[in-house]
């Protein structure tokens, strides 16, 4: 199939050859169509798949017909990041070359003025995160009663970052009489009840398994210490020891670790550039482009690069640290291996990370190659020596009362036989020739207890601390 069979105008088909693509992938050979069709669409796919161009070629078609009104957007896209926003917006520059229309870009860490002067003008395709669009909505500087389409991005992300009581508001603010568009790598359950609540009878378009890695990325993980300064040289080992890496993204969960392992590499010689959130917006964008260039080969960022970056040249995806949430892993390695190239994911698996390991693999499907096989495999016996030993405590740890009564079978059996007799029929069971004063004593001893207890002292018995003596100020009032 070709982008010539999809619907789509002379103007974006003019567009899509000259950025030189022909052959549509899989996710938008299904959902343009259906999005030309004015149709609500779920659409899920692998990291690296072209799901962007799946909603901006339609929505360029569709918007060639129509003005936008001063702040009335036409269009509205939510992206969880600013780096994923600005990226949407380069796509619409890219492929709506030929058409005259006004892309506005509401992210935070820009000026308020700038973003209000391309509103009064009036925006065809409105970008946004959640957070700084409403910001313009309560200063009474947006309308969203014109919006025509809805796309939201990267879905299950919002999810994670907490957008989606933002995101249930601001579909409340924008007609019901809408198309609205789920894009997303992976779909958690807590997702598809919200498309129930957005979307009005959505295609689903599914080419490939939620969560699942791309064929064309080649997995590894490697074992070692848990020590920082031995982890870290294990990484410089990885670095130089891999085979044609033009540039790579090292992944770190936390901030701290991401400003701790590029000062590292830079001391040992490596040109590196670090990406985190707390980062100033324009410091960012700088180190994003100085990436994409080739500039700094090296790129050291927490999660906020891990969604939804389209740089295509990633040769290598290093996880310093394995994610807490397996889908995060399927985001990271993402980056490398798109648009059909080949890549390589290498990850450093800590004895501690052993559980979020078994995680990712349950959630991808596949077994990840162990690189030191001899570690992973002496791990696996200390684990078991581990159960055991435990095992053997526990077995230890049992109380007295189970021994004696494991042991009255035996004394049972060394006993004496005793001659078996029937009971007489007058002859009533043992409980019910219990003795009245046994039940008394019973009685008793069980009073005794609570009134035991009833007295015991439980705390700082006669103690008091000091601070409970002092007097109390009455009020002045």
């Amino acid at each position: 199939m070709k982008f010539t069979d999809l619907g789509l105008s002379e103007r974006v088909l003019a567009a899509v050859a000259q950025s030189g693509y022909t052959d549509p992938t899989p996710i938008q050979a299904q959902a343009i169509p259906e999005v030309l069709a004015k149709r609500d669409v779920i659409g899920i796919a692998q990291t690296g798949t072209g799901k962007t161009a799946s909603f901006v070629l339609p929505m360029l078609t569709r918007l060639e017909t129509g003005r936008a009104r001063a702040r009335m957007p036409r269009t509205l896209i939510l992206e969880p990041t600013r780096e994923l926003a600005a990226q949407v917006e380069q796509n619409f520059n890219t492929y709506g070359v030929n058409h005259k229309l006004t892309v506005a870009l509401l992210i935070g860490g820009v000026s308020f003025d700038e973003q209000e002067k391309k509103l009064d003008r009036g925006a065809d395709v409105l970008i946004a995160t959640p957070g700084r669009l409403l910001d313009h909505f309560e200063r009474g500087k947006l309308l969203m009663t014109g919006v025509e389409i809805l796309v939201i991005d990267e879905a299950d992300r919002m999810l994670d970052m907490g957008f989606i009581p933002d995101i249930e508001r601001i579909c409340k603010m924008v007609p019901a009489r809408r198309q609205t568009l789920f894009f997303s790598a992976t779909m958690a359950p807590e997702i598809s009840r919200l498309t129930s609540q957005f979307l009005r009878d959505p295609v689903r378009v599914e080419v490939a398994r939620p969560a699942s890695a791309a064929d064309t990325v080649k997995q590894s993980v490697v074992a070692c210490s848990g020590s920082p300064k031995e982890k870290r040289a294990a990484l410089r080992d990885q670095i130089r020891a891999a085979e044609e890496l033009s540039n790579a993204i090292v992944f770190c969960n936390r901030k701290r670790d991401v400003a701790t392992l590029h000062n590292s590499l830079k001391r040992h010689g490596f040109n590196a550039g670090a990406l985190h959130g707390d980062m100033d917006q324009h410091q960012r964008m700088a180190m994003l482009e100085s990436f994409r260039s080739g500039e700094t080969p090296i790129l050291v960022a927490s999660d906020v690069a891990a969604r939804g970056l389209d740089i295509p040249k990633v040769s290598h995806v290093f996880n310093y640290d394995l994610p807490a949430h397996p889908d995060d892993y399927v985001h990271r390695i993402g980056r490398t291996g798109r648009a059909g190239r080949k890549g390589v994911a290498i990850a450093l698996c800590t004895p501690q990370d052993m559980l979020a390991l078994e995680k990712i693999e349950k959630l991808i499907g596949t077994k990840i190659d162990r690189a030191n096989v001899a570690d992973f495999e002496s791990r696996d016996d200390e684990k078991k020596e581990e159960r055991g030993s435990r095992s053997r405590r526990s077995k230890r740890s049992k109380p007295v009362g189970d021994k004696a009564d494991n042991a009255q079978p035996a004394s049972r059996e060394n006993a004496a036989p005793k001659t078996s007799r029937k009971p007489a029929s007058d002859e009533k069971p043992s409980r019910e020739r219990s003795s009245p004063k046994s039940d008394s004593r019973e009685k008793t001893a069980k009073k005794e207890t609570e009134k035991a207890l009833a007295s015991a002292v439980f705390g700082n018995d006669e103690h008091v601390p000091a601070f409970l003596l002092r007097p109390t100020r009455p009020p002045k009032h």
